[in-house]
């Protein structure tokens, strides 16, 4: 099974460090992301998935003001029986319809690519990492600031790249 990993790249350096990443919230293409964007295909429903897994990098980067202001999120390949996904939610946000947890740690085997911001992006993501609480409690010029980084296309790594990321 496809998951996406948020991640940072201080984090992205220790598991490539310690040929592991230990994430227990994770994203993927999950029966309630399906049933909500029932006309997605495949490849709309994982990016989505991993969308998912960068707003989630964004809310790592809002809680620690001294990491580098760019999104990561890893694609890796996981056993199914890695995920555990809790259905029957109802109401969700977009990004809880596509979460899931992993019962074990992910092997730098596993990961198939990496997904990371441009370094440009990183005055939009650090504002919209300071901003993102108050984007959670309905202010509009905070969602504004947030849907700005958001609409910085992570770029593409191939696994062979990442060390030089970190």
């Amino acid at each position: 099974m496809r998951v996406y990993l948020p991640s940072t790249l201080p984090e992205l350096a220790r598991a490539l460090a310690d040929g592991e990443i230990t994430v227990h919230r994770a994203y993927a293409v999950t029966p309630a992301l399906r049933e909500w964007y029932a006309d997605g295909d495949t490849e709309e429903l994982e990016y989505a998935a991993m969308l998912a897994a960068a707003r989630a990098s964004l809310r790592i980067l809002a809680g620690d003001p001294d990491v580098p202001s760019r999104r990561v999120v890893l694609a890796a390949e996981v056993p199914d029986g890695s995920v555990a996904y809790e259905g029957g939610y109802e109401n969700l946000g977009d990004s809880d319809r596509a979460e899931v947890r992993l019962r074990d740690v992910v092997p730098l085997k596993k990961i198939v690519s990496g997904h990371v911001d441009d370094p440009q992006a990183a005055p939009d993501v650090q504002a919209a990492a300071l901003a993102l609480g108050a984007a959670d409690q309905g202010d509009l010029d905070a969602q504004f600031t947030v849907d700005s980084a958001e609409g910085h296309e992570l770029m593409w790594f191939a696994t062979q790249e990442l060390p030089d990321l970190s």
